[in-house]
């Protein structure tokens, strides 16, 4: 793992905080959130050993139903990646007490399981507003009609040619949205300024 003060988010040099403004016209916002904790576990969902372990180091059960989460977007969660994988998503600066607690916790002889940091590949991208269900049906073939993508949910797909997991967070009574996109570090300029251009025509304000 990077020492603190040598992280730089992969956005740093569009200089999104000096693209801060406040646009009351806008009903696309798009922002960034680097250096969140993103652990990847592999398992047996059916190995009560390997819950336990995993309940005990981060507090939360692993969702084994597929593409769901568990835990609340302003706390650490859990995504269901796989039958057999997950990912641990934390606050920013989050991940190495998450790692820590689930190596600890996993290692146990005989148990087959693993546990990576993959923190420093990617960052998060969030569309939200009333019309950032329009950008994402731009840039991505997945149904995002409320009945079939919400809250609580989360997918590996592809969003404007690249390869990302997603997950919704929040919906509003009158249809707006709020989406994270974790990003590979080397395709996150790229899918920023896809975004952007997608959200021009509804007026987009940079948070």
């Amino acid at each position: 793992m990077v020492d603190a003060y040598r992280l730089r988010s992969p956005l740093a040099h569009l200089a999104i905080s000096a693209q801060a403004r406040d646009d009351i016209d806008a009903t696309v916002q798009l922002s960034e959130t680097p250096f969140r904790g993103l652990i990847n576990i592999r398992g047996d969902a059916n190995d009560a050993t390997f819950v336990a372990a995993v309940k005990k180091a981060i507090r939360l059960d692993i969702p084994t139903a597929p593409n769901t989460v568990s835990g609340k977007p302003a706390t650490t969660r859990i995504f269901w990646l796989g039958p057999d994988e997950w990912m641990v998503v934390t606050k920013p600066a989050g991940g190495k007490r998450a790692f820590d607690a689930l190596w600890k916790n996993l290692k146990i002889d005989g148990l087959h399981a693993s546990v990576a940091d993959t923190s420093e590949a990617r960052t998060t991208i969030t569309v939200s507003g009333p019309n950032a269900r329009n950008v994402m049906a731009k840039l991505c073939s997945l149904d995002f009609h409320p009945s079939q993508f919400g809250p609580g949910q989360c997918a590996q797909t592809v969003v404007a040619k690249v390869g990302v997991m997603m997950t919704q967070t929040a919906e509003t009574k009158s249809g707006g949205a709020t989406y994270e996109l974790y990003a590979l570090r080397s395709f996150s300029t790229y899918l920023w300024n896809r975004l952007v251009d997608a959200a021009n025509e509804y007026g987009v304000q940079i948070s």
